[in-house]
């Protein structure tokens, strides 16, 4: 599965059992008036990693704001699959609210077998839904509905679709210790032949420096594996390509390339990684480990490349560690052009939306109206007012505890704000309504506490940031530099949402990616070039025979159509600032 969508893996739902629920009620039936006491309310939802009921600041914002306790329905914590989704539906009542994706018929199905319900008999004075009514309006499109408010779609943004998603670092991106490639007086890094010697000299120097033989340059997890082996595939995000199912597709849409494809994207990055556990660079226990222990690793120091900027950076990267000059910050890879995901004027495939059977649904609608607000997309930044930051002469700057936060994210919050650790109170719906960094009009800056520049002056300058400003051309920022020196590939935000999958291709997809991912992590291990190329050759005879090519031309087709899509949105939205510009 990639990165971007840990998100929700298209899940089949036959249409027979749906549609056995049609009489099941739900719909705009009248609702009891809102009785305004403590409402436990059971939030289904497909994004989450968390399960059971809100903790700390974030719910005792939604308690004192809503008077709501929020209680998780996570499928990614109960199994994963479609089983959860299944139940719950086959019993009528799937959650009084609902984030999932609209992907693959999906929100279609959910409306006929009356399972969500249409907003617009509630939307009266809810203003943060209505501006974005662009975005609800597309999402109908994907259901195929000519009317109503179904749903509101996740990551919505007032930018232009080819501007960046991402504040000041990507997601995506080649991080490494710097203070170690600072030690080895900075190798020129031309490609990743030569981004693999620098790993090989920095690991022997972390180790001899500190006498531990568990660091190690590369370290791998299988949690987020899908269609293929998802670690591969992200250092071919720094070459500008992403995936759609079995084909890596570079975002500007001038190549599409088979996931199996010989001397492809995946066929050499999967080489590289061999030849980097053939010299000894990365962590046995890579197959065994998942993401949270991985993430363990980074904030100990164990690992020393990161492959996106929410991984190394965010767990090593302390305010202690940076005034030593210690942390990883992105390399000067000569020869990368970085995947940035563009913003989203008619947000993602994902959405929230209102359950049928759902109590005080008025009472909903306006905790998902606030989702939407200024105060909302602060909330789900991480920030709220007066706990962890102000405004001060109309720009937003941290509090003395949000300060405390830049070095430690477990730091226990103020009592009035619902006490807890930070990180334990946070947001666990992992939806993010209104694009992190988009701007609040009301002071310019982003809804993201790293972008603003009170943020940056105080705690972006340290030595370690120093010197990395210093070898990369005077940029302070990562997203400076990519984009002064030409090395992001911006893909448009279109939104674009799969349609629906057959069982058969889904059936075939589910063995085929089996192959793939199996044979992906035994490559990797492979003792040999032998080995290697007998195992990968083996992948591709096995996939062929399994079918590869009927679900090849349906992703294919998928992937040229999302670059129609991207075309579309940079049409849609240049078209859209004209009226508006005309009718101020």
């Amino acid at each position: 599965m990639s990165l971007k969508k840990k998100v929700v893996a298209g899940i089949a739902v036959t249409l027979s059992v749906m549609m056995g629920l049609a009489g099941c009620g739900g719909g705009n039936s009248a609702t009891p008036k809102d009785d305004d006491s403590l409402m436990k309310v059971d939030v289904y939802d497909d994004l989450a990693n968390y399960q059971g009921v809100q903790k700390g600041w974030f719910a005792k914002l939604v308690k004192d704001k809503f008077n709501l306790k929020l209680n998780y329905i996570s499928p990614n914590v109960s199994g994963g699959g479609s089983t959860t989704f299944d139940t719950r539906s086959a019993a009528g009542n799937l959650g009084d609210i609902i984030i999932t994706g609209a992907g693959n018929g999906r929100l279609n199905k959910l409306i006929r077998s009356k399972l969500v319900d249409d907003m617009t008999p509630y939307l009266n004075g809810m203003d943060s839904i209505k501006k974005y009514k662009n975005a609800t309006d597309n999402l109908n499109k994907v259901a195929g509905q000519s009317s109503g408010v179904w749903g509101v779609p996740m990551s919505v943004s007032t930018k232009a679709p080819d501007q960046p998603s991402e504040g000041n670092e990507p997601v995506f991106g080649p991080y490494i210790r710097w203070d170690l490639y600072k030690k080895l007086g900075y190798p020129e890094i031309k490609n990743m032949d030569d981004f693999l010697d620098v790993l090989k000299q920095e690991q022997d120097l972390a180790r001899k420096e500190t006498g531990d033989n568990s660091i190690y340059a590369i370290s791998l997890f299988k949690d987020w594996d899908g269609n293929m082996m998802n670690n591969i595939k992200q250092p071919i995000c720094y070459y500008g390509y992403d995936e759609m199912g079995f084909v890596l597709a570079a975002v500007d849409g001038h190549d599409y390339q088979s996931v199996t494809q010989k001397d492809g994207m995946y066929d050499k990055t999967l080489a590289w990684f061999n030849k980097a556990n053939q010299e000894g660079l990365v962590d046995p226990e890579s197959s065994t480990q998942n993401f949270d222990t991985l993430t363990t690793k980074y904030k100990n120091g164990k690992v020393l490349f990161s492959f996106w900027s929410y991984l190394g950076p965010a767990q090593y990267n302390t305010t202690d560690h940076k005034k030593q000059g210690v942390g990883f910050m992105v390399a000067p890879l000569q020869n990368m052009k970085i995947v940035s995901y563009g913003a989203t004027p008619n947000g993602t495939g994902s959405f929230i939306g209102l359950g049928s059977k759902a109590r005080n649904k008025q009472r909903l609608v306006k905790f998902i109206n606030w989702l939407y607000s200024n105060e909302g997309a602060y909330a789900m930044a991480g920030n709220v007012k007066g706990m962890n930051y102000d405004i001060k002469d109309g720009k937003p700057v941290l509090t003395d505890f949000g300060k405390k936060l830049q070095n430690d994210q477990s730091a226990t919050v103020p009592k009035e704000f619902g006490g807890g650790s930070w990180s334990d109170g946070q947001p666990q719906l992992n939806f993010k309504s209104v694009n992190a960094t988009d701007i609040d009009p009301t002071t310019g800056e982003d809804y993201s506490s790293t972008d603003w520049k009170s943020v940056i002056e105080e705690f972006n300058n340290s030595p370690l940031e120093q010197d990395w400003s210093g070898h990369m051309g005077g940029a302070k920022t990562t997203m400076e530099y990519l984009e002064k020196n030409n090395m992001l590939a911006v893909a448009p935000g279109a939104g674009y949402i799969q349609p629906d999958e057959d069982s058969q291709i889904s059936t075939l997809r589910g063995s085929i990616k089996t192959e793939i991912v199996n044979d992906s992590w035994k490559a990797v291990f492979a003792k040999s070039d032998d080995e290697f190329q007998k195992i990968v050759d083996g992948m591709r005879t096995q996939t062929d025979g399994l079918g590869m090519k009927q679900v090849l031309d349906f992703d294919m087709k998928n992937a040229k159509d999302q670059d129609k899509a991207r075309k579309a949105i940079l049409k849609e939205y240049a078209n859209r600032e004209k009226n508006e510009g005309s009718s101020k």
